[in-house]
């Protein structure tokens, strides 16, 4: 069972910065798909950034291309998610997910199979 934590979370003022973890009980992630998806009150969960095995394959939700940078780290069992500049309606709690994935697959799957908890990230003034 893969255990995923996530931490960095914070409240910060609108054009602030966060750094948010996602780190697991095994000695790597690099045979994990992972996802960092979002959830604000009253809204849909939505998928926020991706990165494959390898961590050459990644993805962006529209709205924080640009602003977000998802990394693996080294050790190799933790990823980032670094954000900048943020606003408001990215307040929100903030989830890691992994699935087991070929590193050579440069799509990434539909779903995950394990979640952290989240943490929470308020923007506010």
């Amino acid at each position: 069972q893969l255990e995923l934590v996530e931490s960095g979370g914070g409240l910060v003022q609108p054009g602030g910065s966060l750094r948010l973890s996602c780190t697991t009980s095994i000695y790597t992630l690099d045979y994990y798909a992972i996802g960092w998806f979002r959830q604000a009150p009253g809204k849909a969960r939505e998928e926020v950034s991706c990165i494959n095995g390898r961590g050459d394959t990644i993805t962006y939700l529209n709205s924080v291309e640009g602003r977000v940078t998802v990394s693996r780290g080294d050790p190799r069992d933790t990823v980032y998610l670094q954000m900048d500049n943020l606003t408001p309606e990215d307040t929100a709690i903030y989830y890691c997910a992994a699935k087991f994935w070929p590193r050579s697959k440069s799509d990434f799957p539909l779903s995950y199979d394990y979640w952290g908890r989240g943490t929470q990230v308020t923007v506010s003034s």
